[in-house]
């Protein structure tokens, strides 16, 4: 961790003529961005896999009426249909899987009070009034709503809202354009509980804000920024 803390430090010292003290969380935002480009192709390989795993439900609809009555039958059906078209159900998931070692380093450097035995340096840093190892709880603590780092939160949270707006509508597109669920009377067979996810989906980009809300500073910006960062990559991506 302590390399990791001489990244961030040596970022901020290069953004600190532009950003003066909130340089450090410049670096962090610029960090995220560095990370989210590395996962750009992983993000692009997902889509392609989606609009794939797409352009199968036909053909999975037809598997389903076929192997109605015997689910071992069809499960192996559709393993086999994704191995030979070469699609991965899995895909999707690796831009967030390859991101999380990113988000638990700044969560831990900005909630450990030292590094290598030493005081942690980077909890002095601030994003205008807002300490970047200090939460939500703490600015209400000091100076409430309205003060210098709630204003600060305030302004987190409103980004994050609108983020979550435009990609709750991007959701409910992609999902009316490609359901999920097979169509009524095409004969096939809903998945348990396929629905309930179906309809909470879109919702699930409001979920950030409660993050936001309860974990540092630091990690906050790194979650607003890559989140916002999904977005427009996905309204691109699958436009």
């Amino acid at each position: 961790m302590s390399v990791f803390a001489s990244l961030v430090e040596h970022l901020a010292d290069l953004l600190q003529p532009l950003f003066g003290a909130s340089a450090a969380a410049a670096a962090i935002v610029l960090f995220t961005a560095l990370v989210r480009l590395l996962v750009h192709p992983l993000s692009r390989a997902a889509a392609r896999g989606q609009k794939a795993r797409a352009e199968l439900q036909p053909r999975i609809a037809e598997l389903r009426r076929k192997h109605a009555k015997n689910p071992e039958k069809l499960q192996k059906a559709v393993l086999e249909l994704h191995a030979r078209e070469k699609v991965s159900p899995l895909s999707g998931c690796l831009p967030s899987l390859f991101q999380l070692p990113a988000f638990f380093l700044l969560y831990h450097l900005f909630s450990s009070t030292s590094i290598g035995g030493e005081a942690n340096g980077l909890l002095s840093h601030q994003l205008f009034a807002a300490p970047l190892g200090g939460r939500w709880a703490d600015a209400l603590g000091d100076g409430g709503v309205f003060g210098g780092a709630g204003l600060v939160y305030a302004g987190l949270f409103a980004l994050v809202a609108c983020v979550a707006a435009f990609s709750y509508r991007l959701t409910r597109s992609r999902m009316a354009d490609r359901p999920l669920l097979p169509a009524a009377g095409d004969g096939g067979e809903q998945v348990p509980g396929l629905g309930a996810i179906t309809k909470v989906m879109p919702f699930m980009s409001f979920f950030t804000l409660v993050t936001v809300a309860v974990v540092p500073l630091a990690a906050a910006l790194y979650i607003v920024t890559s989140t916002t960062w999904s977005a427009v990559e996905r309204a691109a991506l699958y436009r």
